[in-house]
């Protein structure tokens, strides 16, 4: 009897074997979500990790075509540049501009094609989204240079918006006119139109808004992501637009744009005036031979961009910019201090100049785009990661009943 009780008292002791029957359901079943989450979880991270580093050498900043081409005069001349605020970008297809889906952008589109040979300032329409930092929303247009918005366009107003701002230039009859200021920056993201602005864009619109908050210019510099602007082959792509000390506002182009490169931007162009030459493509109301030419850039604030304020070192083929620390007073009330200074290898091979087609996304589009949209292919990995894991859990429900 002492035997038999120190047997029974034993943690160690044998005990009967442990089958899916003798468990509790629920047991069984909590079991087996967690095996399935922990399954997808480990699915997931490692097509994000992989995808995150084939995406970065193939269509990030470290593509090798990064720097392969002249940047100078790839922008057209134009003299106004109208944004419609309209949906996300993952909502955008390919060519926002023609899609039965969205008939407010193509309604717009249409109209100013048509209307072409009674406008008599050349016009740019972009579609940018809305986002908290902005205050803008669905249907607002943004009008540069003159600085205006007009909020709540619909489908039937575009024909008068048209006639009455962009024809007559004068106020539209079914919209207040409302002023607007700050530097305006735009980055290309539409990752339907082409995969390298949908890699780089997002980042640099991060990226940015990081910046504004590291220097206190919430309310005076404003990022929004923006449609198709032409040559994908230069992402990142943006364009400034901020008013000088005399009013004037003007419209700034750049390519290959890395992050490395944003601290320079905000120091050089958004504080102080000054065109950051080897990332300019174009600018607002320039005829593209003009940019061309050699010698001073200067912005409405008078001040030369010839002499750079960054320092060169030379390295192969290559140029390393080190920002120098700084702290300056700029024009139209910004200030830029930073304690830090970063590299970045930039380098532009003089070439030929090149026209190609820049979109790497095929133009022919399904009739269930309006619904289905565009699916990456992790997406569709991670989608099988899933029925994957409930169809795991439903064979294992199968076997512990048929156990039980």
């Amino acid at each position: 009897m002492r035997l038999k009780n120190a047997k029974t008292s034993n943690p160690l002791s044998f005990r009967a074997p442990l089958t899916l029957s003798s468990l509790p359901f629920s047991t069984f079943f909590v079991s087996l979500l967690t095996i399935s989450h922990l399954f997808f979880s480990m699915a997931s991270d490692n097509l994000s990790s992989v995808s995150g580093a084939a995406d970065d050498d193939n269509y990030g900043f470290r593509r090798e075509e990064m720097y392969q081409s002249n940047l100078a005069g790839t922008v057209s001349a134009y003299d106004r540049h109208v944004f419609l605020c309209y949906k996300t970008p993952e909502a955008w297809p390919s060519h926002l501009e023609s899609s039965d889906c969205d008939l407010l952008p193509k309604l717009l589109s249409a109209a100013l094609k048509a209307r072409k040979d009674d406008i008599s300032l050349k016009t740019k329409l972009t579609m940018f989204s809305g986002r908290y930092e902005t205050g803008f929303s669905d249907g607002d247009l943004l009008i540069f240079p003159d600085m205006i918005k007009y909020s709540g366009l619909k489908d039937s107003d575009v024909d008068g918006f048209v006639d009455d701002v962009l024809v007559n230039n004068k106020p539209w009859a079914s919209g207040v006119p409302e002023v607007f200021t700050g530097s305006h920056v735009f980055v290309c993201v539409h990752a339907s139109r082409d995969r390298r602005c949908g890699v780089c864009g997002p980042i640099l619109v991060q990226k940015l808004d990081e910046e504004i908050e590291l220097r206190g210019l919430k309310d005076q510099v404003y990022v929004s992501p923006c449609s198709h602007i032409g040559g994908h082959k230069y992402a990142g792509n943006l364009i400034i637009y901020q008013p000088g000390t005399d009013g004037k506002t003007t419209g700034h182009w750049y390519g290959y744009v890395t992050p490395e490169d944003l601290s320079e931007l905000f120091e050089q162009h958004i504080a102080k005036g000054e065109v950051v030459e080897r990332l300019l493509r174009g600018q607002m109301g320039t005829n593209p031979e003009e940019v061309q030419k050699e010698g001073e850039q200067k912005l409405p604030n008078g001040e030369d961009s010839k002499e750079s304020k960054v320092e060169i070192k030379e390295n192969g083929n290559q140029s390393k910019v080190e920002t120098v620390a700084s702290c300056c007073q700029g024009s139209n009330g910004f200030t830029c201090c930073r304690d830090e200074s970063s590299g970045k290898s930039s380098s532009i091979e003089e070439r030929s100049k090149e026209i190609s087609n820049d979109e790497q996304v095929p133009t022919t589009a399904s009739k269930f785009s309006c619904w289905t949209g565009k699916w990456e292919q992790s997406e569709i990995l991670t989608a099988v990661a899933v029925v994957g894991a409930v169809a795991t859990v439903a064979v294992a429900y199968s076997i512990y009943r048929r156990s039980g």
